[in-house]
């Protein structure tokens, strides 16, 4: 009989790093430590369009629109432009993995066929409500878990 093997894929996961305080970085620089904190990218990591997309959906935010994904692909693009950075990942379909990547986070929703910050809210608001609230325990109480079968067996 053939042995099945268990692909290890998490329910969920949740990447944290502890930076230096945010104080005097410009948008881009606050977007990217962001992101590199909550592990949507990883340190020396040059495919960076996350920041880019992140960017623009808190840009729209503000003025509360949504935006289809082809307008945040086309917003990206000149936001990489205006930047000097090189047009890598700005591909649609690469774009709407980065939406989909932020919509599991619960930093962005999807309304009809548009995307917003989830209820244009603060995303303190979303990082007390989804991530402290409802994802980390869920994370640290399996893991615990874990912890505990190995004092057992071992």
């Amino acid at each position: 009989m053939a042995k099945k093997t268990l692909i290890d894929t998490p329910l969920s996961e949740l990447t944290l790093r502890r930076y230096e305080k945010p104080e005097n970085l410009d948008d881009r620089s606050l977007v990217k430590k962001f992101c590199l904190s909550v592990g949507l990218l990883q340190p020396g990591d040059s495919r960076d369009v996350i920041v880019d997309v992140l960017l623009t959906l808190l840009k729209a935010k503000k003025a509360k629109n949504e935006l289809g994904s082809s307008d945040i692909t086309g917003q990206v693009i000149a936001l990489r432009k205006e930047t000097n950075l090189p047009l890598l990942g700005v591909a649609g379909s690469n774009i709407r993995r980065q939406i989909k990547r932020l919509r599991d986070m619960f930093i962005v929703e999807k309304i009809r066929n548009n995307y917003r910050i989830t209820e244009f809210a603060l995303l303190t608001d979303t990082y007390n409500e989804k991530l402290v609230q409802f994802l980390l325990p869920s994370i640290t109480s399996r893991v615990k878990e874990y912890f505990e079968a190995i004092d057992e067996r071992f």
